[in-house]
């Protein structure tokens, strides 16, 4: 037996290693065959059956069309795409800063920069926070898992910044981990404790957001689990519910009647309103001003969410570049700069980003997709290659226990720590000392229509030219 077993394994040897050698000396040959024979399917089959009208049936149609498309048909269900849009928007890239080399000298690299902001000056009680980027509302349960909120709540207490609640369900620990805390106060029948109202640092009535829009919608008990769903009061099968409406036949009179309460409730701290970035931007913003409000959260179209039916990503809004820039004039142009505060939202992602829509009006910057991804950094590796970066930070997740709390709040405190020492830079070689010095004079475009949308300098034009045209 153990001679018959001896001569298996010799034989089994002996066959690997002919194998070994097959393919040691046969491979390219091997190669050569198979790319010979793909190549004469390729080239000579008809058009009709030839694989390769993959090529132009894609380009024709993208391949994100395909795929949604091929969901809608499989499903039959209205699709909820996560991220937002994926459309090209015209955005702040054509922009750069005018460095300061002759005249003012670039501020030298041992001075501070002051970053401080207030939001809502003319409340009662403002905000006062450390640096000009918060963290924007992203839902607990509806989107985010427990583990990601204690991390993002714990990164804007270290940094001085504020965090928002989002529409979701809010957690107790979040609340004592969290500095400033922003309460989001949404189309829902939870977080409306009064109690919560008068922790909060600032309270925002959400009206819409860039991908969603006004729309509500309904969250059914298998996508809503966990301790999400007793914090947000929910019965075993009872739906998550969020309304487009805040009153039965709402009017703008039953919004200012809720400005005014919630400022009584909250003892004067400051009470904003966010919204979408519509085609009508103005007349949005004179309700507001008539309203009451102290700061405005403007979120472009390019915005995203936990999910949203394509058509309201893709075609509705206008960019956040638009937004901005024609929030901020018409605020100068009511003479309200400076007495309402301006947040901006949607596309938002790198340093240069933040500090250019500062630059062009807004008081700051609220972050969404970027912070998330830069909370889950090298925790995204729990789900790759096989799932979504995601699946590590939804409530629904996959991996969300795996998700390391302290881990994802000395991430993301990294990532603000790190945008704001880059602004502080770009500050420094414009020869500026504080944050509050930034102006749309700062900024020149190498789009000549982007230039002249926002009213800044086209930077083919010589300098003298632009003078004696002022």
């Amino acid at each position: 037996m153990l001679n018959l077993l001896s001569y298996f394994t010799f034989a089994m040897i002996a066959i690997l290693f002919v194998l070994f050698l097959f393919m040691l000396v046969g491979w390219r040959w091997m190669i050569k065959r198979f790319v010979k024979q793909t190549g004469k399917i390729i080239l000579t089959d008809s058009y009709q059956e030839n694989i390769m009208e993959l090529m132009p049936g894609l380009r024709h149609m993208g391949i994100q069309n395909v795929l949604e498309n091929s969901l809608r048909a499989e499903t039959g269900d209205l699709l909820h795409r996560p991220l937002g849009s994926s459309k090209k928007w015209p955005h702040l890239d054509p922009i750069t800063f005018i460095p300061a080399q002759t005249t003012p000298f670039p501020t030298g690299g041992e001075e501070e920069v002051d970053m401080n902001i207030t939001i809502g000056p003319k409340a009662k009680k403002p905000m006062k926070i450390q640096i000009p980027l918060m963290i924007s509302g992203m839902a607990y349960g509806i989107a985010l898992s427990e583990q990601v909120r204690l991390s993002l709540a714990g990164a804007a207490k270290n940094v001085g910044t504020a965090i928002n609640s989002g529409e979701g369900g809010i957690l107790p620990e979040e609340l004592d981990t969290a500095g400033k805390y922003i309460l989001q106060f949404s189309k829902t029948e939870w977080s409306k404790e009064e109690d919560l109202i008068k922790r909060a640092d600032m309270i925002e009535i959400k009206l819409g957001q860039g991908a969603l829009l006004g729309m509500g919608g309904k969250i059914s008990p298998e996508n809503l689990t966990g301790r999400a769903r007793e914090i947000m009061g929910l019965k075993e099968n009872e739906d998550g519910v969020i309304f487009e409406h805040f009153f039965e036949d709402q009017t703008l009179e039953d919004i200012k009647e809720l400005v005014k309460e919630l400022r009584n409730i909250s003892g004067g701290v400051p009470i904003g309103v966010k919204m979408g970035a519509g085609g009508k931007i103005e007349e949005d913003i004179d309700h507001l001003i008539e309203i009451g409000v102290d700061y405005i959260a403007i979120d472009g179209g390019q915005a995203a969410t936990h999910g949203a039916p394509p058509i309201l990503s893709d075609d509705f809004g206008i960019p956040t570049l638009h937004a901005v820039v024609r929030a901020a004039n018409h605020l100068e142009k009511r003479k309200m700069k400076g007495q309402i505060s301006l947040i901006i939202s949607g596309g938002l992602l790198v340093p240069g980003h933040f500090l250019k829509v500062l630059a062009l009006g807004a008081d700051a910057v609220y972050l969404g997709s970027t912070i998330l991804f830069a909370v889950a950094h090298s925790q995204t590796l729990n789900a790759l290659p096989f799932e979504p970066p995601t699946q590590s930070v939804w409530n629904q997740g996959k991996f969300k226990d795996q998700f390391n709390v302290e881990e994802g709040a000395k991430a993301a405190e990294k990532f603000l720590t790190a945008s704001i020492e880059e602004m502080k830079i770009a500050l420094r070689a414009m020869g500026k000392r504080s944050l509050k010095e930034l102006s749309k004079k700062d900024l020149v475009s190498y789009d000549e229509l982007t230039a002249k949308m926002i009213g800044i300098p086209f930077s083919f034009e010589p300098w003298e030219d632009k003078q004696e045209k002022k």
